[in-house]
């Protein structure tokens, strides 16, 4: 078991550097005429080469892993995030095929490495399976919401650089400010990755003790505690001592460390969206226009209407038809309103206005493009807030 752990997490970090290489060279096939060619060049070949080289590798993780546990390595966070990762690269490397746009790897494959570098915030190790998750329902629901959900963020990524190479920069109006501040969540996600891993290379670690319900329980955090939890006593000695309490209205038996890591998002993210601008000297949307300048608008419009008209089918059998399948088997109950389920029902309406909206309606363009992006927005906020914040019978995930 041991051997076939370390063969996974080889395999895994293999992937994240052959998906590093290959956005490298898929950037250097900028100069390209309309950053597409039916007959590729070399820096084109090796990039997508690469690109399958690493989901090969991300694949033999997954099986490895799998071995190793004895389930399907979809149960955590941490195997979650990076199959999803793993859709998104599947789903990229599909539509290249179709497309042959190589600057569509610029931007997908630094999405997937994002994902990959979260997942790899959380604890890694191979747990039991809980009652409700020992059903062949884990492998069917939990992969088709994931595969769908690669698909889908395929959208957000034309979307993304349809507004960059549309939307002009030279103004500042409600629309160049809006894409400004999509890429600063980037940044914030960016910031919450780097400032885990440092502390977590650091093996940091710092015990709080508090009263939940009547009962005394003790919650470990493994960032610096700016927000201790509320009426809480620091039982380690010689870390930094927190500089206020999370509010009473904050429930939960991690609300304090959840907060505390929301609160370093925003400092490290912000100091490195502030650096990238200095070093810029302009906004950032402004400075990634120009490469996208020979980039066909109307294929990155196509590309993102049909990934959602291919990934909403595959999203819409996961996250509702086989879930509920699944929550009738497991707690007797086809739907109960759990957080989890509210916001798999909020991206399904969403999508499906998207689709009505596009079809029938004429929103194409730029108004498919921001519609992509907020449904990204959606999916994160299921991913990360609804999985890590709000409590539900999802919160073993």
């Amino acid at each position: 078991m041991e051997g076939l752990l370390n063969t996974s997490s080889t395999m895994l970090f293999t992937a994240f550097i052959l998906y590093l290489i290959a956005t490298l060279f898929f950037g250097a096939t900028i100069k390209e005429k309309n950053g597409e060619q039916k007959k590729s060049g070399f820096a084109g070949k090796l990039a997508i080469t690469l690109t399958i080289l690493g989901l090969v590798a991300q694949l033999i993780y997954f099986i490895t892993r799998w071995m190793a546990s004895g389930h399907a390595p979809v149960s955590n966070m941490f195997e979650f995030v990076t199959f999803l990762g793993m859709c998104l690269v599947l789903a990229f490397i599909i539509i290249y095929f179709i497309y042959k746009l190589n600057i569509l790897g610029l931007f997908a494959l630094p999405i997937a490495m994002i994902f990959i570098a979260y997942a790899s915030v959380f604890p890694t190790e191979i747990a039991p399976l809980v009652p409700s998750l020992k059903s062949y329902w884990l492998y069917i629901h939990v992969t088709t919401v994931a595969l769908g959900s690669g698909i889908l963020f395929i959208s957000f990524v034309a979307g993304l650089m349809y507004l960059i190479r549309q939307v002009d920069q030279r103004k500042r109006d409600a629309r160049v400010v809006s894409l400004e501040v999509v890429l600063y969540f980037i940044f914030l996600l960016l910031g919450f990755i780097l400032i885990s891993s440092v502390f977590s290379a650091m093996n940091y670690s710092a015990i709080f003790e508090y009263d939940l319900n009547g009962k005394r329980v003790m919650t470990e955090y493994e960032l610096p505690a700016i927000a201790a939890p509320n009426e809480s006593t620091l039982v380690t000695e010689g870390v930094m001592e927190p500089w206020f309490e999370t509010p009473s209205w904050m429930q939960g038996s991690h609300a304090g460390r959840k907060f505390n890591s929301v609160i370093w998002s925003m400092v490290v993210g912000s100091a490195l969206y502030g650096l990238t601008r200095l070093l810029l000297r302009k906004r950032v949307g402004a400075a990634i226009s120009p490469l996208l300048k020979k980039v066909n608008p109307e294929l990155l419009d196509e590309i993102n209407y049909r990934a959602v008209a291919i990934g909403f089918p595959i999203f819409t059998l996961g996250g509702l038809v086989f879930a509920s399948i699944w929550a009738q088997e497991a707690w007797g109950r086809f739907w109960g309103w759990d957080p989890k389920e509210v916001w798999a029902l909020i991206t399904w309406f969403f999508y499906a206005a998207y689709l009505h909206l596009r079809l029938s309606r004429g929103w194409h363009g730029e108004k498919s493009a921001w519609l992509a992006i907020i449904g990204f927005g959606i999916i994160l906020f299921n991913l990360i807030v609804v999985n890590l914040v709000i409590a539900g019978l999802h919160s073993y995930a």
